[in-house]
């Protein structure tokens, strides 16, 4: 009926969809293979598009053809301007690459020419810092007069040109730190060392200090088996309290409050987490992560009872630790002790002492005797993943309570 009256109007009179619609009958009937082609097209332009739409988008600066004027404010006011000056480099700093343009891109180009005095040293501090716990120049945000002198400049001057004629390769680099005998050295320190290089600005001894809290959350992941080390993709929002977001959220906002994901999320790494500024992760502010308000260039480092609050009562630990306890049970060996080296090795990544074993069997036989059988079902049904079928629960509440203490040894949170 409606093609008939889409036929008795005037072909001039027809809207565009009345003529594409009348177009369209007529080759169904008269050329279906055509119509076949127009729909797979449609629908690959729409899979398109689709895919187009779901990809991340990031602001960018791009050159005005004629650039703004700048002036000198008098007494800083924004409003009362005094002569115009131009774009240019300070005097003291070596000048642009011949041929780079006065803008942002030239800019770019001249710090990392490696002319420029600061980039290449600055950014070896910086990951020198993250190696040995603090940095050549100690105060790794401030290169300038204010700044801390260099405990070993030439060693920063070297690592510098050494970095900027491999081609800025930061494995290389890494790989020069982490070899080192400097490095590999024992961070046990004697009275002798001690009262000459009481904080090892010297390198008297090895590094030794806590991890973050994104280092901590994902050593207990991998050791677990959790871990989902796929790279890439948006952010994710693992097991956080309820309504952490509530207390700072705006009405109307998609934050006001925290929505779990589920499955693989929950277990990525701690890069992908998304991060709310104004109410960061409990569990990694515990451990000092910063809330990212404004940059921070170097994190302090505190030992508090809250963190082992976290490691012994957070789902995520919780829940790797029951999952670190199934992996010893299966994979550890036939009896107690042959699973507490398992166990300790794994975490720790040394055999434990004696005197360690002892404590810790001891420890296990203690777990036992309190792990009844409604607290065990509690403890075995915390986190997502499912409860592990097979195992004893008792048994498996007892070394879940012991994978928890390893986690929470100073050997497995600490650097050194």
């Amino acid at each position: 009926v409606d093609l008939a009256l889409l036929l008795a109007e005037a072909p001039d009179a027809r809207e565009a969809k009345a003529a594409s619609k009348l177009r369209r009958h007529y080759r169904s009937r008269h050329a279906p293979r055509w119509v076949a082609l127009i729909d797979e097209r449609d629908a690959l332009q729409t899979e398109r598009t689709a895919f187009e739409n779901g990809l991340p988008t990031t602001l960018i600066s791009r050159e005005m053809e004629t650039p703004r004027p700048a002036y000198l404010l008098v007494r800083g006011a924004y409003d009362v301007r005094g002569d115009e000056v131009q774009r240019a480099l300070p005097a003291a700093l070596p000048a642009l690459p011949e041929g780079q343009p006065l803008d942002r891109l030239g800019f770019a180009r001249w710090l990392v020419s490696g002319e420029h005095p600061l980039t290449a040293r600055v950014t070896v501090n910086r990951l020198w810092q993250q190696f040995y716990g603090v940095g050549i120049v100690k105060t790794t945000e401030d290169f300038g007069s204010q700044g801390e002198y260099p405990v070993h400049p030439e060693l920063l001057d070297w690592l510098a040109v050494e970095f900027v004629e491999s081609g800025w390769d930061q494995k290389a680099l890494v790989r020069k730190f982490v070899t080192s005998a400097a490095y590999r050295q024992s961070s046990r320190v004697t009275a002798e060392l001690y009262e000459r290089d009481p904080d090892n600005r010297l390198l008297a001894r090895g590094p030794r200090f806590r991890l973050s809290g994104e280092e901590i959350r994902d050593t207990a992941l991998y050791l677990s088996g959790l871990l989902i080390e796929t790279m890439g993709g948006p952010s994710v929002r693992p097991y956080q309290p309820d309504g952490v977001w509530f207390a700072v959220g705006y009405s109307g906002s998609n934050t006001v409050r925290y929505s779990q994901d589920q499955g693989e999320a929950l277990w990525r790494r701690s890069l992908y987490t998304f991060w709310k500024r104004t109410a960061p992760p409990p569990n990694m502010v515990s451990f000092d992560a910063p809330s990212r308000e404004a940059c921070t260039v170097q994190r302090t480092r505190t030992i508090t009872p809250q963190q082992a609050l976290v490691l012994w009562n957070d789902p995520t630990y919780v829940e790797a630790a029951r999952h670190l306890a199934a992996r010893v049970l299966r994979e550890g060996g036939d009896d107690d002790v042959a699973r507490v080296r398992w166990a300790y090795r794994t975490v720790v990544g040394k055999t434990p002492t004696a005197i360690q074993e002892r404590a810790l069997v001891r420890g296990l036989d203690a777990q036992r005797t309190l792990a009844a059988e409604e607290a065990a079902a509690k403890l075995l049904e915390v986190g997502d993943t499912p409860r592990i079928d097979g195992l004893d629960p008792v048994e498996h509440t007892a070394w879940t309570n012991l994978a928890t203490a390893l986690f929470s040894l100073p050997q497995a949170i600490t650097r050194g």
